[in-house]
């Protein structure tokens, strides 16, 4: 049996019915942005295999620095030790991040790392003798699959079945340009009604609504009265972090700046599961003490393993370089470019970009997970190129490292897609 056979008889696939769609392709090996299949056929991941591979696959700058941590220190429990390798994250971590952030706590995947933050807004009311157990967050907004991630999540094709189990949480649109007003008053109206602990929001652009995007000017005031009224401000940045705004942070294009920063996907490179949930030194504050209690009592066995700070350090020093920040600019100005001879297409709806993500949206109803989509999905990987369709939504979200004509194959083949439909 081949590698797609051999596959069904065990393994069960995120998102995926498994009666409705029972093939997967079995990739076989990874380099730059191409991935090759059990039979050869290879494929531009144009979606950086969900936003990690920003610096390519298998780059041997960071593979070769892994492969020297692991014959030094390959894991030991965070809990009551520490390593070279944690430590110079955090040194190089500090030197990127907003200028208030101060402390990091480590755990495993995107989920976990909006779970901590969630904790640490409600236990530092909770450890200030403050009862506050609202939380407040954007419509459409995806958070993770873990239990507080998905109560501040909106989207109900993730959460349905387990709706009744969530905390309580109160939703805002996204501020648009023209709303702002509506919104703080709306803000007003929630803190004179409820305990409002913590704001969790994905910072300009909310990747699973469909890389849906929003006004900066607005978050800002959004944040602005967050902190005015003592609502702790958790910016999820899993997605946007390290690179793909333009800056390194999205967070960086408001005045104002998050009490919490939630970091995991392109953190390691997309080489090793990893999170980080950094935050400010009056959140750090409220959980010192003499008194145990007040500690945050969450663990996760593989907390800072040496390996995936590795590769973490190895990843924030190429997002530093000369070469990367100039392929960034590069990307931008190409999706610019694309969006120019894209944009009046008749079967293009809207089109939007922020940094190296360029979103179109289709003039075709479509279900998330429907048909039409699974056609459009095939039609794109028969002609090489991987994307995943968001519904009536294509977006690009590339590796850095894509070459000019690996990035023009991706634009016609969404141009050929269109004449397809």
């Amino acid at each position: 049996m081949n590698l797609k056979e051999r596959d069904k008889k065990h393994l069960w696939h995120p998102l995926t019915q498994h009666k409705l769609h029972p093939d997967t392709i079995a990739i076989v090996k990874a380099k730059d942005c191409t991935l090759t299949d059990e039979d050869g056929n290879t494929y531009i991941d144009a979606i950086a295999s969900w936003y990690t591979c920003m610096y390519g696959h298998c780059n041997t700058f960071i593979t070769n620095r892994v492969s020297a941590q692991m014959q030094q220190l390959d894991q030991v429990v965070f809990s009551g030790f520490t390593h070279e390798p944690a430590i110079k994250l955090s040194e190089a971590l500090m030197a990127i991040l907003p200028q208030n952030q101060n402390k990091l706590f480590f755990s495993d995947n995107g989920s976990t790392s909006v779970e901590i933050g969630i904790k640490m807004a409600l236990q530092y009311h909770f450890n200030r003798g403050e009862k506050r157990n609202i939380l407040l967050a954007f419509e459409d907004g995806f958070h993770g699959d873990t239990f507080g991630a998905m109560s501040v999540s909106s989207l109900s094709v993730y959460n349905g079945p387990f709706e009744d189990y969530f905390l309580d949480v109160k939703r805002i649109p996204t501020p648009n340009g023209e709303n702002h007003q509506s919104i703080l008053d709306l803000l007003e109206k929630l803190v004179l009604e409820h305990d409002v602990a913590g704001f969790v929001y994905e910072p300009l652009v909310q990747g699973a609504a469909a890389m849906k995007m929003h006004n900066a000017e607005g978050l800002d005031q959004i944040l602005k009265f967050c902190k005015v009224h003592g609502i702790i401000t958790v910016a999820d940045e899993v997605m946007t972090g390290f690179g793909k705004t333009g800056k390194y942070f999205a967070s960086d294009y408001m005045e104002t700046k998050p009490d919490i920063i939630c970091m995991s996907k392109a953190l390691t490179a997309g080489l090793l599961p990893m999170a980080i949930t950094s935050c400010s030194q009056d959140i750090y504050d409220a959980f010192y003490s003499d008194d145990i209690s007040k500690g945050l009592f969450h663990g996760h066995t593989y907390s800072a393993n040496p390996l995936a700070c590795s590769a973490a350090l190895a990843g924030i020093e190429l997002l530093q370089s000369d070469k990367i920040q100039q392929n960034i600019q590069s990307i931008s100005v190409s999706h610019q470019r694309f969006n120019e001879r894209i944009k009046e297409h008749p079967k293009v709806k809207a089109t939007r970009q922020t940094g190296v993500i360029f979103a179109l949206d289709l003039n075709i109803e479509m279900e998330r997970y429907g048909n039409l989509r699974d056609r459009l999905f095939s039609f794109f990987m028969d002609n090489g190129v991987f994307l995943r369709p968001l519904g009536s939504t294509v977006y690009i979200l590339a590796p850095y490292v894509i070459t000019e004509s690996e990035l023009e194959k991706v634009y016609q083949t969404i141009e050929n897609a269109l004449e397809m439909l």
